[in-house]
C-alpha cells in the first residue's frame, strides 16, 4: 500500500460520495441506461428498512440500480445484460467480517492444511498422514489453527507428540491450536534448533515445554503470550511473491465460496507494515480483487509505537483508498504492553502497570490527526484501562466522532459499556468462545459463559455492533460458524454457553453480519440490497432463515458478485466463473482437500 493509493482512487471516491449521498442526478443516469446484470426469481433479503423483501434487482458499474419484483426490474435489462436466475434460493447481502487477518490468511493459505470444519479427528489424521507423504523434503506441513478438538464427533482431542513423530519422522510438522500452544514432532524442533541447550529465556513471552532430561517434548505454550508461536511459525518456508499473489487470490475466492464480499484486516504478530500489503495492492491495482478490505496499521517495534504511529500518521491520511482497499485507521495492536490474550483455559493477562502510560501518548497522536483507532481487549478488565485512558483524551478532544472500536470483550459489564456508549464507540464480537466452549466453562462458569459477550445488552443500548471471526488462527473464517453460535449460542461441539436471554434471532444476527458499515464509515455505501450501493451479493445454496440450526455451518454460496465481479460460482452458475491461475506449490493442501471442509 502506497501513499499514491488516493491519487488513483479519486475518480472512484467522489463516484463513492455521490451514491452515498443518494443525488437523484447519479441513481437517474445509472437506471437510464440498460443494467449490466439483472437477478430475478429470488428470495431477497435486503437489509434495507425501506424494502426489506425484494425478488430482484439490477445492477450497473458495479453498484445496484433498482430493486423490486421481477415484473419490475426484468423489463430494464437491455440486449447486453446478464440475467441471472436465482432459482427461487435466498440472496443476501455479501459478508462483511468485521475482524479478520485476511492477508495474512491469504499470503499462506496455499502451505496450510486446514483442519476447520473436519467433523472427526480420523479424517483429520488422515489428511496430515497425506500431506505427510505428498510434501516434498525442505517443507513443512502446517495445521494452522482454526480448529478445535470439540469439533472431532469420534475423539475430542488434539495429535500427541508419539502420533506426529511416527507419522513424520523426518517432515517437520507444525500443528498450532488457537493462540495456547503448538505441537511440533521431533523433525519441525531439528529445524528450528530447538535443543535441550535452548535458553528456556529464548522467547521471554512463551514457555518451551521439557522432559526430566531437558530435552524438549515438542509442545510450545503461548504463556504469557504468543509470541513464541508467531516466531517459530514464521522461521517456516514462506511462498515467493508471485506464489503468495496467487495464493491470495485463491483465498478470496475461497471466502467468496462463503458470501464472504468484505474484511477489516486488523494486522497481527510478525506482519510487516506496510511491506506484507504488497499483494493486496498489486490485485487492487490490477482489478482483481475479490473482496474488499479495510485495513489498519498496527504496532511493529514493542517500545517505539508511537514512533511509528507518527511516520505513518504522516504519511498517510485516514481512510484513504478506495472501495477494494481503504485505510481505516490504527490497531488493533496500538501498544504492546496493554495486550491481553484469548488463552481461556489458563488465568489472565494483567497488562504492567506502565500500559496505560504507553497507550495514551499513541492514542492521543490518533486523535489529534483524525484517525480511526480500534484497540484488542479480551477481557472486561483490560477494556477498562484502556476506557480509562480515553476518558482523559476525550476531556481534552472528543473522540466519539471517530469510528473507534473495541475488539473482542468477550467478558464485557454494564459499566464499561455504559462508557463505550458515551464517548461513541463501537464493539466488533466474534465466536473465539466456541473453540475453547469447555475450557472457559471450566475456568469462569456457565453464569459468565451464558453472556460472553452480553449480545442483546449491547443492542438494546443501540451500541454499534459487528460480527466477525478474528480468523484464520485463533478461529475459522467461515462466518457461518459464527452465525450458527449467535442463533444457538453453541459451541462447536454442541456445548451451551449463551443463553436463551443473550443469543440474536436469524435476522438480527444477519445484519451484525452485513449492515455493519459504520465500522469502517461506509454504511453509506454497502451492506444492503439497496440503489445506490455497492453491488455486493451472494446467492445461497440452501435458506439460512428455515435451515435447521445445526445446518447453518454448512452453508455456501452458489454465486458471490462483489461490485460486479463474479467472485464465486457454482452449480447452475459454474459458467459465470473466469478460472484463476494455478495454485502453486503443486502439491499444496488446497490443491488436495481444499479450504473450509465440505461432505464429499
Amino acid at each position: 500500500m502506497t501513499t499514491d493509493i488516493t491519487r488513483r482512487a479519486a475518480g472512484g471516491l467522489a463516484a463513492g460520495a455521490a451514491l452515498a449521498l443518494g443525488l437523484p442526478a447519479r441513481i437517474a443516469v445509472a437506471q437510464a441506461a440498460p443494467p449490466d446484470m439483472v437477478v430475478f426469481n429470488g428470495r431477497v433479503t435486503t437489509m434495507d428498512r425501506a424494502r426489506p423483501d425484494a425478488t430482484a434487482f439490477a445492477l450497473r458499474d458495479g453498484a445496484f440500480t433498482a430493486v423490486g419484483t421481477d415484473a419490475e426490474i426484468l423489463p430494464l435489462a437491455g440486449p447486453a445484460t446478464r440475467r441471472v436466475d436465482a432459482g427461487g434460493r435466498r440472496v443476501i447481502p455479501g459478508l462483511n467480517d468485521t475482524h479478520t487477518h485476511t492477508v495474512r490468511g491469504g499470503l499462506n493459505y496455499a502451505l496450510e492444511l486446514r483442519w476447520d470444519g473436519i467433523p472427526s479427528f480420523a479424517e483429520a489424521m488422515a489428511r496430515l498422514r497425506e500431506m505427510v507423504a505428498r510434501t516434498p523434503p525442505g517443507q513443512w506441513v502446517r495445521v494452522v489453527g482454526g480448529y478445535s478438538p470439540w469439533q472431532f464427533g469420534d475423539e475430542r482431542r488434539h495429535p500427541t507428540l508419539d502420533e506426529l513423530n511416527a507419522i513424520a519422522p523426518d517432515t517437520p510438522v507444525f500443528v498450532l491450536n488457537l493462540y495456547v500452544g503448538a505441537f511440533l514432532n521431533r523433525a519441525a524442533l531439528r529445524a528450528l534448533n530447538i535443543t535441550r541447550d535452548t535458553p528456556d529465556n529464548a522467547w521471554p513471552e512463551g514457555t518451551i515445554e521439557r522432559g526430566p532430561d531437558r530435552q524438549p517434548t515438542g509442545l510450545l505454550l503461548g504463556s504469557p503470550s504468543a509470541l513464541i508461536l508467531y516466531d517459530t511459525l514464521y522461521k517456516g518456508p514462506r511462498l515467493d511473491d508471485a506464489d503468495a499473489l496467487i495464493s491470495t487470490r485463491h483465498f478470496m475466492r475461497e471466502l467468496n465460496r462463503l458470501a464472504i464480499t468484505s474484511s477489516l484486516d486488523c494486522g497481527g504478530g510478525y506482519q510487516s507494515w506496510p511491506d506484507d500489503y504488497s499483494a493486496i495492492e498489486d490485485l487492487r491495482r490490477r482489478g482483481e480483487m475479490t473482496v474488499r478490505l479495510g485495513v489498519s496499521t498496527f504496532i511493529q517495534r514493542p517500545g517505539r509505537e508511537l514512533e511509528d504511529f507518527r511516520a505513518w500518521t504522516e504519511r498517510y491520511r485516514p481512510r484513504e483508498g478506495d472501495d477494494w482497499l481503504r485505510l481505516i485507521g490504527g490497531g488493533e495492536m496500538l501498544v504492546r504492553s496493554i495486550y491481553d490474550f484469548e488463552i481461556f483455559d489458563r488465568p489472565q493477562v494483567i497488562p504492567p502497570a506502565r500500559a496505560e502510560g504507553d497507550l495514551e501518548p499513541v492514542v492521543r497522536l490518533l486523535v489529534s490527526r483524525g484517525w480511526s483507532f480500534r484497540f484488542h481487549a479480551t477481557y472486561d478488565e483490560t477494556v477498562g484501562r484502556h476506557l480509562d485512558v480515553l476518558e482523559r483524551v476525550h476531556r481534552d478532544t472528543p473522540i466519539d466522532g471517530l469510528r473507534w472500536i473495541v475488539d473482542h470483550g468477550e467478558t464485557l459489564s454494564q459499566r464499561n459499556m455504559e462508557r463505550i456508549a458515551r464517548m461513541g464507540g463501537g464493539i466488533a464480537i466474534q465466536n473465539r468462545i466456541a473453540f475453547q466452549e469447555r475450557e472457559f466453562l471450566a475456568r469462569y462458569g456457565a453464569a459468565q459463559a451464558e453472556q460472553a459477550p452480553p449480545l442483546r445488552r449491547m443492542l438494546e443500548m443501540g451500541l454499534p455492533v459487528g460480527a466477525g471471526t478474528d480468523m484464520s488462527r485463533v478461529s475459522s473464517y467461515n462466518p457461518w460458524l459464527c452465525l450458527e453460535w449467535l442463533v444457538t449460542g453453541r459451541g462447536l461441539g454442541g456445548t451451551p454457553l449463551l443463553s436463551e436471554r443473550t443469543v440474536l434471532d436469524r435476522h438480527t444476527a444477519l445484519r451484525l453480519w452485513t449492515d455493519n458499515g459504520w465500522f469502517s464509515a461506509e454504511e453509506g455505501r454497502k451492506g444492503r440490497i439497496a440503489p445506490g450501493l455497492l453491488a455486493d451479493f451472494s446467492v445461497l445454496d440452501r435458506d439460512y432463515f428455515t435451515v435447521p440450526a445445526a445446518e447453518i455451518r454448512a452453508i455456501e454460496s452458489v454465486l458471490t458478485v462483489v461490485g460486479g465481479r463474479v467472485g464465486f460460482a457454482a452449480g447452475e452458475h459454474a459458467a459465470l466463473l473466469a478460472p484463476l491461475p494455478a495454485l502453486r506449490p503443486d502439491w499444496s493442501p488446497v490443491n488436495r482437500f481444499g479450504g473450509f471442509w465440505r461432505a464429499s
